[in-house]
């Protein structure tokens, strides 16, 4: 398996418009990619769901990532039904300019917005709304979930779809809801083997009663560490803490995003990132990236916001080192239970050693998310991946 190595002492390549080093040698991984000739031409189109939004921290997240999806859609195999929640929860259809969904203006295009019913028989036609007058419903023949954050990933729409009997792009309900709490899946990853950064679970309930106990345990990982939401991605209220006198502060921001928090370690490392493909049980694993965030760490205004940090395609790493990353990707996605997809992400330390740092079963598909565009650096187009996302869809047990 013949990588790009960037590191060494030899020459990136230029930055492309989005910061991304992007002269790749483009070929398949050692966990092959077939690809799979349209063989729907003669038939219907299917009918694909992009549900996005959701009232969650990360709304806006979802909107850019289902502009990406929606752009890169084959029309020629699916037609598309894009559904919409807003921050209040309510469910539309919308039949408007995709543009509006990237820049959050979709809510106010009454015109093209048709409030969703639902009828949750998994023999019905589960989704019904009313245009022109008339009752109109349909079941698609499969859901693009291209939700972020606790309400999208955490196995709550992935249940509901569940029952509705309507297959979907990722993990099932248990799946998602395991990996939506990094505490949960650091258990998990624990029983692997595989290395991981120290941690520390606190409950809200507990950090009320007790915080010196608190500070205690935490004091045991010695600092500085970072502080999570154990439920929430996007590097939502996650903060550094370089000492004790900010450990208090940090926990009740993340406390305003979820109930439970995990703190870990710090790791001086690479952060590197490995995209995961799996349909009908066979899996594709990218070629790893690395992100240099340019600031002192990958949080949410780096992501989205600030124009700072560069990406490495691929990342800057030995052959050996390479392997490993991809191996270990792929035994944390089987291990926890995962199906469709996932970003599976690491820091690699100056002396060699892996460590994994979380998994996201609903990874970005914006303009910058590194899932798309390993696959892509990896021989698999954009549209290409859609596709074969909806078909492993298609293809569950």
């Amino acid at each position: 398996m013949e990588i790009h190595d960037t590191a060494n002492g030899q020459k990136t390549s230029e930055k492309n418009g989005n910061g991304v080093n992007s002269d790749v040698k483009k070929e398949n991984t050692e966990y092959n990619y077939n690809k799979k000739e349209n063989t729907n031409s003669n038939k219907e189109k299917l009918k694909l769901c992009v549900l996005f939004g959701s009232a969650s921290s990360e709304y806006e997240v979802s909107l850019s990532s289902a502009f990406g999806v929606l752009e890169n859609t084959d029309r020629e195999l699916f037609d598309v039904y894009p559904v919409g929640i807003t921050k209040d929860g309510r469910w539309y259809l919308y039949f408007g300019d995709t543009s509006k969904i990237k820049d959050g203006s979709w809510t106010g295009d009454k015109a093209n917005l048709y409030p969703l019913l639902f009828d949750m028989a998994p023999s019905a036609k589960n989704f019904i709304y009313e245009k022109s007058g008339e009752k109109r419903s349909f079941k698609p023949d499969a859901v693009f979930p291209v939700l972020h954050g606790k309400v999208g990933e955490g196995g709550e729409i992935q249940g509901m779809l569940e029952i509705c009997k309507i297959p979907f792009v990722g993990a099932d309900h248990t799946s998602s809801g395991v990996c939506m709490d990094k505490a949960l899946t650091k258990i998990i990853v624990g029983a692997t083997g595989i290395k991981q950064a120290a941690y520390c679970a606190v409950e809200r309930r507990d950090f009320a009663c007790n915080r010196l106990s608190v500070r205690e345990k935490v004091k045991g990982l010695g600092y500085p560490v970072f502080v999570k939401p154990a439920r929430s991605g996007s590097s939502v209220g996650v903060s550094k803490v370089k000492s004790e006198d900010g450990l208090f502060a940090a926990l009740e921001k993340a406390f305003e995003e979820d109930s439970k928090v995990v703190v870990e370690e710090y790791i001086d490392g690479r952060e590197t990132e490995v995209a995961v493909l799996e349909s009908g049980g066979r899996y594709t694993v990218s070629i790893p990236g690395e992100i240099d965030p340019g600031f002192e760490f990958y949080d949410y205004e780096t992501k989205y916001i600030k124009d700072g940090a560069s990406f490495y395609i691929p990342a800057r790493l030995d052959e050996n080192t390479t392997n490993e990353v991809r191996r270990a990707a792929l035994e944390v996605f089987k291990a926890a239970g995962c199906r469709g997809l996932s970003r599976v992400d690491f820091f690699v330390t100056r002396d060699g050693r892996v460590i994994f740092n979380e998994i996201n079963t609903i990874p970005g598909f914006t303009p910058i998310s590194m899932y798309p565009k390993l696959f892509e650096a990896s021989g698999i187009s954009y549209k290409e991946l859609i596709s074969e996302l909806v078909r492993s869809a298609l293809e569950k047990e």
